[in-house]
């Protein structure tokens, strides 16, 4: 698949390769409206190649009666600068919540032209969301844990009595006795599955190759519950390894494609499920303890062209007990961002009709800063000695 990227112009100049290194979207406005010239955090922005910019007005792309038309005008006629804050520039087409800080500037050196540098909220919104997701994260394995030592162990001792009762029971309280154990059975279940909220124990990590784990997700997802669904495949095959242990990497996109693969069950033969991978610079995450602001230039998203999650659920999404299944425990997606919090990075979902996202920020591999002697690395990405230790 061919990315917007590419059809730019092969051979920037140096004022245009420091446009490029920015991780804001730049845009130069004539004084038509049209636009002259975008940066590549632009093209990604608007999902459209600078040549196409070009051909198009800038009200063309934002919503009708944007706020960002309005300051453009004030700039042009004042000659100053101006900032405005948490502007909504979603359309369908981009999606339908992307709220950016919007920085308007003349360019003195053309009379007329307006620079406007667009900072998306969605990234400092999401390191917020993540600390309330963690935060949650920890209630649970508390709850995790006395759900363990007072719970299971009454269940033991109720099952057991059910079971000595159905041997004198008539067949009428005989089915009165099995609901009994079946109940408890289910209970214990449930608390198993929350009890993997209680392993805090250090990740095992080293350098993992995510093509190799997301390939194996989809022959697994394609042999057994998405069978019947297309794959799309959109990766950078230039991506650095990422620092992870390859084993919870599976376990987390695995999840997510088992959840889009029943999002867009109903579709028959237009079910869709997207596999992307990029490398998104500027993206740093501050973690509580350490003074350093940890990178998270590796992104990884799985789409779906399902329904859509319900917006009232987006907010809290990654919180346990939070499904839109009428069956499911809501412990899913829970557990997912529980992983990806104990890598260092974080995840987030946009949704919308025939377009939701699932996307993971994670830190990548770096040989002089990750290396240790003890353990064993191979050229696939093989998880680490210690993770085969742990089992």
């Amino acid at each position: 698949m061919t990315s917007a990227a590419e059809h730019r112009r092969p051979v920037p100049s140096e004022s245009e390769a420091i446009l490029d290194a920015l991780p804001n979207p730049v845009l130069l406005i004539a004084p038509d409206g049209r636009i002259v010239d975008a940066n590549m955090a632009a093209e990604s922005f608007f999902e459209i190649s600078t040549q196409f910019l070009q051909r198009q007005s800038l009200k063309e792309l934002v919503p009708f009666g944007s706020p960002l038309l309005a300051l453009i005008d004030q700039v042009r006629s004042s000659g100053s600068p101006v900032n405005e804050y948490k502007v909504d520039l979603g359309t369908p087409r981009i999606g339908g919540d992307r709220q950016v800080d919007l920085h308007v500037a003349p360019l003195t050196e053309r009379p007329g032209h307006i620079v406007v540098m667009l900072q998306e909220r969605t990234i400092a919104d999401k390191m917020d969301r993540q600390l309330t997701h963690r935060s949650a994260a920890r209630s649970v394995i508390a709850l995790a844990a006395m759900l363990a030592h007072e719970i299971k162990n009454p269940l033991s001792g109720i099952r057991g009595a059910a079971q000595l009762l159905e041997q004198a029971a008539s067949p009428e309280d005989r089915m009165l006795t099995r609901l009994i154990c079946d109940e408890a059975d289910r209970i214990v279940t449930l608390v198993d599955r929350m009890e993997v909220f209680g392993d805090d124990r250090p990740v095992a990590r080293g350098p993992v190759n995510i093509h190799s784990v997301l390939d194996h997700v989809k022959r697994l997802a394609q042999s057994g519950f998405a069978r019947n669904v297309r794959f799309v495949e959109d990766y950078d095959p230039s991506l650095p390894p990422v620092l992870a242990n390859q084993d919870q990497l599976i376990q987390v996109f695995l999840n997510l494609v088992k959840n889009a693969a029943e999002a867009v069950v109903d579709l028959g033969s237009d079910a869709e499920i997207q596999l992307t991978t990029a490398f998104r610079p500027g993206v740093r995450l501050s973690v509580p303890g350490k003074k350093s602001r940890v990178s998270l230039p590796l992104e990884f998203c799985v789409k779906d062209n399902g329904a859509g999650v319900p917006e009232d659920l987006l907010p809290n999404l990654f919180d346990p007990f939070v499904t839109t299944k009428q069956t499911g425990s809501g412990l899913g997606l829970a557990l997912v961002a529980k992983i990806v919090g104990d890598h260092g990075g974080i995840i987030e979902c946009e949704s919308q009709p025939r377009k939701t996202v699932f996307r993971v920020l994670l830190p990548m591999y770096n040989p002089a800063k990750h290396f240790d002697p003890s353990h064993r690395d191979d050229v696939s990405g093989t998880p680490l000695r210690a993770s085969q230790d742990r089992r």
